[in-house]
């Protein structure tokens, strides 16, 4: 397993790290295996955040009660606060919730700009004080607009960007990574499975060998788990093969999709956007069963009561015409019910 140097942090680790949004979604219990699991197999990186409800409890939970085991691990967090009373208050609690006295990364989460000494906006002099106090030990930033990344590479300022990144990112974003490198600062990647449209985890794990990026896969499930902990065992290397497959699910998902990243909702009608959107691509690329249900078609026919208010389409980083992107996928999907498309 190749080891992803983050930058001037000096963390060094397996390229293969665990992100914890989706332990939310299971119980302590489940959450608690899962993680530890994840460290016997050789990860030691686990990203988690403020916005991730339970998560950080469960991570704490999980390490914070191991005598030593918290100098074994790195863990980075993420604030949504936008003044520095919420960020104060957001980083106590993640360290309560954590059962630790620091994070080896805070990361400013989804920011629409890059927060600057002197900006006004008393944000990165708090990361800076949080710093001095040996509360947090480096300071990230994640973000979804390219160009406010490309603007958190050239400040200097951060440590390191967690950005989109997937064999389905443009030439762009490719250069952003580099770019990173060339700053001497630290690349995280998330999205790496495009939100769940992305199943190949072979194809996945030797795109992202070929950079100086650290992924952060989405686990919630023991066959999850186990997948990545293959990669210990089996180093995946860019083939002839992996990269006609990756040509052929570049041409499918090329154009606008929606990938699942859920920062559009909630919706004011209560549409669930961030799978609506991307329907099809799902029933095509997983067992088809499950999304033709009774109780998806319900789901979806929901798609019907939207009002274009325009809200998802303001919170959305990528731009995407959503409530058209919505209609799309209704008109599709009511064409495969009515066999009309066959899959």
């Amino acid at each position: 397993m190749k080891s992803v140097t983050l930058g001037r942090t000096g963390i060094t680790v397996p390229q293969n790290a665990f992100g914890a949004l989706p332990i939310q979604r299971v119980d302590v219990d489940t959450a608690v295996r899962l993680l530890r699991n994840a460290y016997e197999g050789g990860m030691r990186f686990f990203d988690t955040a403020r916005a991730y409800s339970d998560s950080e409890i469960k991570l704490g939970e999980a390490f914070g009660t191991i005598e030593g085991m918290r100098e074994r691990i790195y863990i980075s967090s993420k604030t949504m606060a936008t003044t520095p009373e919420k960020f104060w208050e957001d980083l106590d609690t993640t360290l309560k919730n954590l059962k630790t006295d620091y994070l080896d990364i805070y990361q400013f989460h989804c920011v629409k700009q890059c927060y600057k000494p002197g900006d006004g906006t008393g944000m990165y002099e708090a990361m800076l004080r949080a710093k001095e106090e040996g509360k947090i030990r480096h300071i990230g930033i994640t973000a979804h607009l390219i160009g406010v990344a490309e603007e958190i590479v050239e400040s200097g300022l951060y440590e390191t960007l967690q950005f989109p990144f997937s064999y389905l990112s443009d030439e762009r974003e490719i250069q952003l990574v580099k770019n990173c490198e060339a700053a001497d600062m630290g690349f995280i990647a998330m999205k790496g499975l495009c939100g769940g449209l992305l199943t190949n985890s072979e194809a996945c794990m030797a795109f992202m060998s070929q950079y100086n990026a650290l992924p952060i896969w989405g686990i919630q499930r023991d066959s999850e788990l186990t997948e990545w902990l293959s990669f210990f065992e089996k180093d995946a290397v860019m083939t002839d093969e992996i990269r006609s497959f990756i040509k052929k699910e570049q041409e499918e998902l090329s154009g606008e999709f929606c990938r699942g990243c859920g920062y559009c909702g909630p919706c004011t009608v209560g549409i669930q956007i961030n799978n609506c959107a991307r329907m099809i691509q799902l029933i095509r690329r997983a067992p088809s069963e499950g999304f033709l249900s009774e109780e998806w078609q319900g789901l979806m026919g929901k798609i019907e009561d939207c009002v274009d208010c325009g809200v998802c389409k303001t919170r959305c980083p990528y731009g995407l015409d959503i409530p058209n992107l919505l209609r799309k996928n209704l008109e599709d999907y009511k064409e495969i019910l009515a066999g009309n498309i066959v899959l």
